[in-house]
């Protein structure tokens, strides 16, 4: 994968104050994945996209970051 950042979930975490062990547990996901999710190193689809968009009351949109 290149550079380019896709998700903003690391930054909606420490915003809302969560952990990735917290949202791993609310997602059903093990740390390890949500680690990659986090880290970016994996993206997740859009189903868990949305699960984590529910789980931190966020919407989808603040969660990806824009190509404009």
């Amino acid at each position: 994968m290149d550079d380019k950042k896709y998700n903003r979930i690391k930054v909606v975490l420490a915003e809302k104050d969560k952990t990735g062990i917290w949202l791993g547990e609310q997602i059903g996901k093990s740390n390890t994945t949500v680690s990659k999710y986090i880290n970016q190193r994996v993206q997740p689809d859009l189903i868990t996209l949305n699960a984590i968009a529910d789980a931190l009351d966020v919407d989808v949109k603040d969660l990806l970051v824009s190509n404009k």
